[in-house]
């Protein structure tokens, strides 16, 4: 018997919204099983004609996360990374775009032997070859897969019928799981099923039941509701999950385990688990919850906006990697965001960070607060392009480099501190801009006894990287001349991978050229991270004081 046939498929589809957490919802089903002694792993579909979500705008999108092999991704690949604990591949995202693409350059090169090749079945057919592979390169017990969208969306029929058509030939390898919204009506109103009841019912029209129903709300489902939806969607109560708002994500594994969610689907494959364990992470989410001392980071930035509404998961993973460094030293994160165009009093903030981004939006401001913090002394983490700013405003305002900027946003600065990668000019020109980045895992170099080794505790080092310019070699040793430390780099000394201030000059000021927060880890929190907290902490008591 294959692999493949020993697997077990978790299908994770949403009803009644966007944005109803079916990511989250995967992401915590994969860690309960995983802690039930199976190894588990994890695809997302996107129903996008994108063939990666890099060209996709965070406002619209939220973030582009990106692994180690370089794939750009949904968000929600940094949920299954950080819940399982493992790292994932481009094995594990799939978008319409990617699988119709893959079809074609098959059927150009007579792969399909001249048949007639159709969107059904060989659409779904190339959608279950490539959860097969996954299975196949993390040689998992059991896959979860979620399915973007909403049940009843043109975009996603295909995905659905690759389920129906995997659950026809498995019946018994095959769980459904349908993560649908229950509204509360008015104020102190009761909540309505009525809208889950539609979307099985819209589910139903393309050939499948769920399994199991996550009924996600602002507050636990009660009995009348669960005998409601058992009786017009065709499932048992007990296959019916509560799925109340919560403050903290990490606690929803534990809330379907109230429910006895893993029983149910293990019940469904007809396999034992192996074991029973989520100790850890109970005590994990037993220590956070008596956490109350609290500490304040501002993040400054410009994706935030959309429309009259805050879009935070437009840096969903720097807010998990504070989250995740807070923790570890038993304090609350308070994260505020400042609007790089228009903000003031920074001294609020026990640490400012200035995330990645792109173009020339609210530079200035972000300029501004960079200045701010470090004439101030508040503890600062520059990401990507936040590290790139701070050295444009060093070059500025320290090395007397009048009119410094980067290329991205001045083509004609007279010093152009950061410039554009030689290897991307070519592709900037030709319009070539998807997945034609630095992209993806890259070695680093750390200077012995700077702020940065003593956080890794090693001199060598690997991070994920996302972006086209890089410091100018040419203004190398004017900056370290006025007092810039350059603590990090390639192997080969070329490219400048961290920037930092010396710490009698600043308690604690670093630029990133990577992305650290792709690697942070809820009960393993990422060292540059965890060092800024500290020091922001520190900064907390001087203040109080």
């Amino acid at each position: 018997m294959t692999k493949e046939q020993k697997t077990k498929y978790v299908f994770v589809v949403g009803g009644v919204m966007s944005g109803v957490g079916k990511g989250v919802a995967a992401a915590s089903i994969g860690k309960i099983l995983q802690s039930r002694g199976f190894n588990v792993t994890s695809v997302k579909i996107d129903p996008y004609v994108n063939i990666d979500a890099g060209t996709m705008n965070p406002i619209e999108h939220g973030e582009v996360f990106v692994l180690n092999d370089g794939t750009e991704c949904d968000q929600d690949l940094g949920n299954y990374e950080r819940f399982l604990n493992k790292d994932l591949s481009r094995v594990n995202y799939m978008t319409t775009g990617s699988v119709y693409l893959s079809v074609i350059e098959r059927e150009r090169s007579l792969k399909y032997q001249g048949k007639c090749v159709e969107v059904v079945p060989h659409i779904p057919i190339e959608v279950i070859d490539r959860i097969n592979l996954a299975v196949k390169k993390d040689n998992a017990d059991i896959i979860t897969i979620e399915v973007g969208g909403t049940v009843g969306e043109y975009q996603n029929i295909l995905f659905l019928e690759a389920i129906r058509m995997l659950k026809l030939k498995k019946p018994k390898s095959v769980v459904l799981v349908l993560v649908s919204y229950l509204p509360i009506q008015g104020k102190g109103g009761e909540l309505k099923t009525k809208p889950t009841q539609y979307a099985v019912r819209t589910l139903n029209s393309t050939g499948l039941q769920p399994d199991i129903i996550i009924a996600r709300s602002a507050v636990d489902i009660d009995d009348k509701r669960r005998d409601k939806i058992a009786t017009n969607c065709g499932v048992e109560k007990k296959d019916i999950i509560s799925a109340p708002d919560v403050d903290n994500i990490y606690k929803i594994p534990l809330n379907f385990e109230r429910d006895k969610i893993s029983g149910r689907i293990l019940e469904k494959f007809s396999i034992k688990p192996q074991k029973k364990d989520m100790k850890d992470f109970r005590r994990f989410i037993s220590s956070v919850n008596k956490i109350e001392k609290e500490m304040r980071i501002g993040i400054v930035g410009k994706y935030f906006g959309t429309g009259n509404f805050m879009l935070s998961d437009s840096y969903i993973s720097v807010i998990e990697a504070i989250k995740h460094s807070a923790y570890a030293l038993k304090r609350k994160p308070i994260i505020e965001w400042v609007d790089a165009e228009n903000f003031k009093n920074l001294g609020r903030f026990d640490g400012i960070i200035v995330p990645g981004g792109f173009g020339g939006r609210g530079i200035d401001g972000k300029i501004r607060a960079i200045n701010y913090v470090r004439k101030h002394n508040i503890p600062f983490i520059g990401l990507c392009y936040g590290m790139q700013l701070a050295v444009v405003e060093f070059a500025r305002s320290v090395a007397r480099l009048d009119n410094a900027n980067s290329t991205e946003i001045d083509k004609t600065t007279p010093h152009p501190v950061i410039n554009i990668l030689p290897s991307q000019k070519e592709k900037i020109e030709n319009s070539n801009y998807g997945g034609t980045m630095r992209l993806g895992a890259y070695p680093a170099v750390l200077k012995k006894g700077t702020v940065a080794q003593r956080a890794y505790g090693t001199t060598h080092i690997s991070e994920r990287h996302r972006h086209r310019y890089e410091v100018n070699p040419e203004y190398i040793e004017c900056l370290e001349a006025n007092g810039m430390i350059f603590s990090g780099m390639s192997p080969d000394k070329r490219l400048m991978e961290i920037m930092e201030l010396p710490v009698k000059t600043h308690p604690f000021f670093i630029g990133t050229q990577f992305h650290p927060e792709f690697k942070s880890r809820p009960q393993k929190a990422h060292p540059i991270f965890l060092k800024f907290m500290e020091a922001s902490l520190i900064n907390k008591k001087r203040v109080t004081n």
